[in-house]
Parts: structure tokens; sequence; C-alpha cells
């Protein structure tokens, strides 16, 4: 309750909650002089709020040379810790766990019905945001859509489609999943493909979806190629 309401404190602050925003969105390491140039205050007020943020480890930060020469700069990231603010207390990530793991205590029935499931909660999210559009959709539109479903989902994504529309590129910078994944990365990673599968599958009559890196590689964004033939 205690780091709830320090961190509750730090966020009431709307420059530094917007500051906050703005590295979950940047996908990049930050310094204070970008803070300072973005939100149009000074390096000194912006490394107070970069330090009130890093008291309640929602960033961490390190020194490092930037190659461009002088005294190493400090750099601000994303903590891995995970902000969860629940009045009163909830803890759905141990629900999770209990509930993959039941499933997967099931043998490969279990893990088929982790697939389908994620299919299906991945087709629906995409089903009721085109029933609120309720017109036909262009590919450009498709691709917005996918983009603010998967924002709302907190993927933190990057879209980028070629000139053909036959390759859409899918980047996730967050998985909403990483601490349950951390404990069975096969199965969970599965099951995020499968959702994502089941998004573009009910936007496109034809299209493959490959993964082509996963952040419990090292990699800093789990990064998709999908294929579409229509």
């Amino acid at each position: 309750m205690e780091q709830t309401l320090k961190i509750t404190n730090v966020l009431s602050d709307p420059t530094r909650f917007s500051i906050y925003q703005y590295i979950t969105k940047h996908h990049n390491e930050v310094t204070v002089q970008e803070i300072a140039d973005s939100f149009n205050i000074h390096p000194n007020v912006a490394r107070l709020h970069l330090s009130k943020l890093e008291d309640v480890n929602m960033l961490i930060s390190e020194t490092k040379k930037t190659g461009k020469g002088g005294r190493p700069s400090r750099l601000y990231r994303l903590s891995d810790d995970v902000v969860q603010l629940n009045f009163p207390f909830r803890d759905y990530q141990l629900l999770s766990e209990i509930a993959i793991g039941t499933l997967l205590s099931l043998g490969e029935i279990g893990k088929q019905a982790l697939l389908e499931t994620g299919q299906r909660y991945g087709k629906e999210i995409i089903e009721k945001e085109m029933k609120r559009s309720g017109n036909p959709l262009s590919f450009n539109d498709k691709i917005i859509l996918l983009k603010d479903a998967a924002s709302l989902l907190g993927f933190y994504p990057e879209f980028e489609a070629n000139e053909d529309h036959t390759k859409v590129y899918f980047k996730i910078f967050n998985c909403p999943f990483k601490e349950v994944a951390a404990l069975e990365v096969k199965d969970v990673c599965t099951m995020h493909f499968a959702f994502l599968e089941g998004m573009f599958n009910s936007l496109f009559k034809n299209v493959k979806l490959i993964q082509e890196d996963n952040m419990f590689k090292g990699c800093s964004s789990c990064n998709y190629l999908a294929l579409i033939n229509e």
C-alpha cells in the first residue's frame, strides 16, 4: 500500500504523468535535454521529474557515452517493474498464472484450448471495433483500426505497410503478458501469436503472420510480418 501511495503521488503531477506516457511510447532511452525540449521546460525541472519517477522504480537510468563527444549522458528508460494500481487490491497476475498453469497441466488438450481461446479473443476485439465503424474499411482504415486496438491493449505498437499493400510490418514494444510469459515462454508466446492472428484474420481474408523477432530472445520488441494476398 505504501508503494502504491508513493506512485499515485508521483503521477498526480500532470507534467510528470505526461513525461511517463511519453517515455512508454518512445521505445528508446531518453535524456534530460530531450524531455526538456519536448515539454518546453528547464533541464533542471526535467531532471527533477525524471528523478521522481526513478525514485518509485517506474524508470531506471544509467550513464552512457552518446558518441557525440563530451561528457557521458544519463539515459532514462522504463523499469521492468510492473505498475499496477488497484483499489481494493486485486492480483490478476496470480489469477492468470493459475489459469494458464491449469490449462497447461491438461497436456495437448489444454494447449490447444489456450490457442483457440487466444485467437477467439483477438477476433472478438477487432470485430467489436469494426461494428463501431459501421462502414466498409479501406486498407488504411484496417491498419488504423489494428493500431488503435493494439494501443488500447497496451502493446505500444508500430505499423508500416508497403506500397502495394501486400506486406505489413508490425512491432510490439510492450508485452502485456510479459510476467506470465516469463514462466511459460513458449506456450504464452504461442497463445499471443494466435491472439494476433485472430486480429489480422478478422480484417483480411488471406493473411499469413510470421514472427521475426521476440523480446524474450533479447530483442527490444516483438516483430511480425503479415503477408496479405487479397
